[in-house]
């Protein structure tokens, strides 16, 4: 196994020093873009040499106008195929034919008869299918809300090796980050989403259900780094790489060991303590953005039971209280504090279908 380099400086390499130099020499003037974005860990920078076993290696998109798309796609692949050659940094060029599930893993090739894996699309088509969306228009609330986060990080990770058609890089620049009052109104609902269970762990540990309370605590874990996600205006990626990235927030120095202690803790009385300590700081965060009314971040009691909360739903109303967009405002008082598609839905074979999440459009437009 050759010394292992990140599929993203790998790839760029394969670019600049084996695809560019074809590309320039048998397409003379030809307009495109190249980049290593969409799928993959190496395109979230979470790969290793776990990662080298599939669907990893020397790889591209090129992206295309319409008319080159249509006209010279099948034709630039095939001068790939015969001219790349058949290992590049130690790594195969050459990949295997895609199993049952379209996997593809590297494999010995022969000369001249590369089965590389550059794919040729043009933007449009590409985050059509990735976001549901059309790029050349403008995005709607809706559109925003029903784009999966993860594929918001997959288009706007990785890198872009070159830009020649000249609309990718601004794509990207423009799907960074939610509009403001998109935001606003994740962050409301998100801060709701503790509210709604921030005394059950207690609940269910008092009641003798240990696992329901751990099941409880899990699931505000999970709540609150989210909650972290969205403060640090970062998307989170799907649950495989969402406590890697999360290591990787500014606040998960200090909040991250209180929440591996509440998950640690044997008893329900524990877990109440930690999970009020990692509230107390997600608190203070919001307190320090410096944009909503700042509010008290000590613990409370659940009305007149003996359970420690935070109070969740203060924070909330004081995020909600900044919304000005009438839409979203309207989706708040009659569809409720939801969110987005990640808040409330939690199928993969939802999250990743940009056709069946269109059709939850509907849920919002009955506000609007």
């Amino acid at each position: 196994m050759p010394t292992f380099i990140p599929g993203v400086e790998l790839n760029e390499m394969f670019y600049r020093e084996a695809v560019a130099p074809i590309l320039a020499s048998a397409f003379p003037g030809l307009h495109y873009s190249a980049a290593l974005i969409g799928y993959g860990s190496d395109v979230l920078g979470f790969d290793s040499e776990r990662s080298t076993d599939h669907e990893w290696g020397p790889r591209l998109l090129i992206f295309l106008g319409e008319d080159d798309h249509r006209l010279q796609a099948a034709s630039i692949s095939d001068v790939l195929s015969a001219r790349l050659p058949t290992e590049f940094r130690g790594y195969s060029t050459n990949f295997s034919e895609p199993d049952e599930n379209r996997v593809r893993t590297m494999e010995r090739g022969e000369p001249g008869r590369v089965r590389h894996h550059v794919y040729f699309h043009t933007v449009p088509e590409f985050v059509g299918r990735y976001l549901g969306i059309d790029p050349k228009q403008a995005l709607s609330n809706i559109d925003w809300l029903l784009m999966d986060q993860n594929a918001l990080l997959e288009i706007t990770g990785g890198k872009v090796y070159h830009d020649g058609l000249g609309d990718l890089t601004p794509l990207r620049e423009r799907l960074a980050w939610y509009p403001h009052e998109v935001w606003l109104y994740m962050l409301a609902s998100q801060w709701i989403r503790l509210a709604q269970e921030e005394p059950f762990a207690s609940r269910c540990g008092e009641g003798g259900d240990e696992i329901g309370s751990r099941i409880v605590t899990a699931r505000l874990v999970r709540d609150l780094m989210k909650l972290c996600f969205l403060m640090e205006r970062r998307y989170a990626p799907y649950s495989k790489w969402l406590g890697t990235a999360f290591s990787r927030l500014k606040c998960a120095a200090e909040i991250g060991p209180i929440l591996h202690d509440a998950l640690a803790a044997d008893s329900w009385q524990a877990r109440e303590h930690y999970l009020c300590a990692a509230c107390q700081v997600a608190a203070r965060t919001h307190n320090e953005m410096g944009i909503f009314k700042r509010l008290d971040v000590d613990t409370m009691s659940f009305h007149d039971r003996p359970y420690r909360i935070l109070g969740a739903g203060r924070f909330a109303k004081a995020v909600s209280d900044e919304i000005r967009d009438g839409q979203l405002r309207g989706i708040y008082k009659t569809v409720g504090p939801v969110g987005s598609i990640n808040q409330f839905g939690d199928s993969t074979n939802l999250l990743t279908r940009a056709d069946l999440r269109a059709r939850l459009g509907k849920l919002y437009e009955a506000a609007s």
